[in-house]
């Protein structure tokens, strides 16, 4: 259940507001409007409770004097440098075979963003209706640039549980090449002590946190892991370097770099 929310918006984009609300209104998050003369940092800080806002880039998230969107343009540099000789995730993932790929942890969808420029099919899979939708706004302006429109061409977005959409799939006996799962928030390394949280916690996440509380609708998707295994023939889990193994099962294989790590499970699958 997500609680009400107030969508902050200047006079010139009320009609996009109102859009916005309508959409969440389909999806049980009820919003009020509310017009500001001007959305600045100041207006910001004198509303420091979690809200919406939404301008001539889409949707936002804000709170705290801070807002953020995923802001898929803004991963344009990196995709820009990225390879498939470069990325871990790409040889995690084998995206050079170009798979069709469910990312059923879908969080700001920047991995699958990288994914789907690198080649890969992807079913981004989201269900928080305040994130989903933020997804879906950031999938919008990102079909408006010319750089990105043929990449996110290759993302679908689907609003689900992610454990109920894998079941879905293995009941229906669809199957893919690789199901990728990053758990927003992993708790504990590999010696059951608390990882060490960072002293500035990136904009975004600090956003996330509020918005998905760590008693609320935070996931550690250790039941995803299972459901993933019975619908694609390589799960890919992104995890701190230290971290536990997810749902503490030892994984087929890993690639580590210097924060995070890849660990994979193989479904009759030989390691290239």
């Amino acid at each position: 259940m997500v609680s009400p929310m107030r969508l902050y918006v200047e006079q010139e984009h009320l009609e996009k507001a109102q859009h916005y609300v309508a959409v969440l209104f389909s999806r049980g998050v009820d919003v009020s409007i509310e017009v500001a003369e001007k959305l600045n940092a100041r207006f910001f800080r004198f509303h420091p409770e979690l809200g919406l806002c939404a301008d001539a880039d889409g949707l936002w998230l804000c709170a705290n004097g801070m807002k953020m969107q995923p802001d898929w343009k803004a991963e344009v540099p990196r995709l820009k440098r990225a390879s498939l000789k470069s990325e871990m995730i790409a040889r995690a993932c084998h995206l050079t075979e170009k798979p069709k790929l469910i990312d059923a942890t879908a969080g700001l969808g920047h991995d699958s963003l990288l994914m789907a420029y690198l080649g890969a099919n992807v079913t981004l899979v989201e269900r928080h209706p305040i994130l989903f939708t933020l997804l879906e706004s950031s999938k919008e302006q990102a079909l408006q640039d010319a750089f990105l429109n043929s990449v996110v061409s290759r993302i679908d977005l689907v609003f689900s549980d992610s454990a109920q959409y894998l079941q879905q799939q293995a009941e229906q006996g669809n199957t893919v090449e690789v199901v990728y799962l990053d758990p927003m928030f992993p708790q504990r390394d590999q010696n059951q002590q608390a990882v060490k949280k960072q002293a500035q916690v990136k904009k975004q996440m600090q956003l996330l946190h509020m918005l998905l509380p760590e008693d609320g609708e935070m996931d550690l998707g250790d039941h995803l892991l299972g459901l993933a295994q019975k619908v694609a023939k390589r799960v890919v889990v992104k995890r701190p370097r230290l971290a536990v193994f997810l749902a503490n099962q030892e994984t087929t294989h890993q690639w580590l770099g210097d924060a995070c790590r890849f660990d994979a499970y193989f479904q009759h699958e030989r390691l290239d």
